[in-house]
């Protein structure tokens, strides 16, 4: 009858999934440092498994992973550990707490009738932020027209008519951009000084001086170059690959080129 007593007491309790990876590395020879060397799981997760404290992983997903992982390193049935694992977590899971179900006449849960205009106004106002600045954002050009300048009245009979300067309709900037890598071009003045000479990478540009004297441009690819003249396009100097040279840049004399190819 003792013996009997005795019996289920000297039994060792089973030991928990987290028991049984350790003395299954253990077996193996392996140590924590080379178990994390060889399965790629931090070091810091393999203590937490050997100590059973899985809650304390990302979740158990993570949980279960990295103990399949860890039993095929070390000789285990992979599935048999896994499924030991989701047993231990299923009896470990907190109860579920009831949520309060919400009574509608509860006067304390209702919001008042302010909160809730005020609330209908700042969705309003946020709406119409959101709306304006998409159409700023996507359409720039939309929006009131610019104040314009009065009119001039026409000149009166038999006062002559002083005709405005041509280059008015030429102002602005001559812009090149660089439409792929490696354009090869130069630009210097008619007498001969160089204004700039390089290779230019996709998007890069080059503004030509206003003060330089009647620049040119010498290049191979007049194909890869994008022209403009204070922002308005201008066909290239050509459509195909070619070397152009001696060709002026002044914003009169590309706003003249005729607007086929070149």
């Amino acid at each position: 009858m003792n013996e009997d007593r005795e019996g289920p007491e000297q039994q060792l309790p089973l030991d928990g999934t987290g028991q049984r990876l350790r003395r299954a590395r253990e077996a193996a020879g392996l140590t924590v440092q080379q178990l994390a060397a060889e399965t790629r799981i931090p070091q810091r997760h393999i203590e937490t498994i050997e100590r059973g404290a899985f809650a304390s992983l990302p979740s158990r997903t993570y949980a279960t992973g990295f103990s399949r992982t860890y039993a095929k390193a070390v000789g285990l049935d992979a599935d048999e550990v896994v499924r030991q694992l989701r047993e231990e977590l299923a009896r470990s899971a907190p109860a579920r707490v009831a949520t309060p179900r919400y009574e509608p006449g509860d006067p304390a849960r209702v919001p008042s009738r302010g909160l809730v205009w005020a609330s209908v106004l700042a969705i309003i106002v946020l709406a119409a932020g959101a709306i304006a600045f998409y159409r700023s954002y996507w359409a720039p050009g939309i929006g009131p027209a610019p104040i314009s300048a009065p009119p001039v009245p026409p000149p009166e009979t038999g006062a002559a008519v002083v005709p405005g300067p041509v280059a008015q309709e030429a102002a602005g900037p001559v812009v090149f951009t660089a439409l792929e890598d490696g354009v090869w071009v130069k630009f210097y003045e008619a007498g001969g000084r160089q204004l700039m000479q390089k290779q230019m990478a996709r998007g890069e540009r080059y503004v030509v001086p206003d003060e330089a004297r009647e620049p040119r441009v010498w290049t191979g690819r007049p194909d890869a170059l994008q022209i403009t003249v204070g922002g308005r396009p201008v066909p290239p100097l050509a459509q195909e690959q070619r070397i152009v040279r001696d060709v002026p840049v002044t914003p009169e004399a590309l706003l003249q080129r005729p607007q086929g190819p070149g």
